[in-house]
């Protein structure tokens, strides 16, 4: 999970307003994830990741989704982004599936994978793939507007 154009947000409008951002972006994640044994971090700069033990792709997609929903309804205001003008995230997810082993750094490079191309698809954005031992390709891509 990461802030769009935080690094503008940091410039424009300073340091103590880019942390008190990230405390709010923080507290309105945490309170997204409804399940117990769900986690969220802060995982440098900008960027949080949600732990979701035991969930598909599809159900990633739909977490990520309401993650993404409950900062664009902070409506904090951004004045370099598009459109809107408020501050927004942009989310890669990866799934694996029981039958599959993957350490948890290749975990994390497959969701930063899809980050990326949600960044590189226009930010605000949600991608996903699940990692699957039946696969063809480890990792089939899938994503979400």
């Amino acid at each position: 999970i990461d802030v769009d154009c935080f690094k503008q947000y940091n410039d424009h409008y300073g340091h103590l307003a880019g942390d008190d951002c990230l405390r709010k972006i923080a507290t309105a994640l945490q309170n997204a994830l409804k399940r117990p044994g769900d986690m969220l971090a802060r995982y440098g700069g900008e960027e949080f990741v949600a732990i979701l033990p035991a969930t598909p792709i599809s159900g990633g997609l739909l977490i990520a989704q309401n993650l993404r929903d409950s900062i664009r309804e902070l409506a904090l205001q951004h004045e370099f982004t598009g459109g809107e003008k408020i501050v927004t995230v942009s989310i890669g997810v990866a799934s694996i599936t029981p039958d599959y082993v993957l350490t948890p750094a290749a975990l994390i490079e497959a969701a930063d994978e899809m980050l990326y191309k949600a960044k590189t698809g226009g930010r605000n954005q949600v991608h996903g793939k699940r990692c699957s031992a039946a696969a063809v390709s480890s990792c089939l891509p899938r994503e979400a507007a």
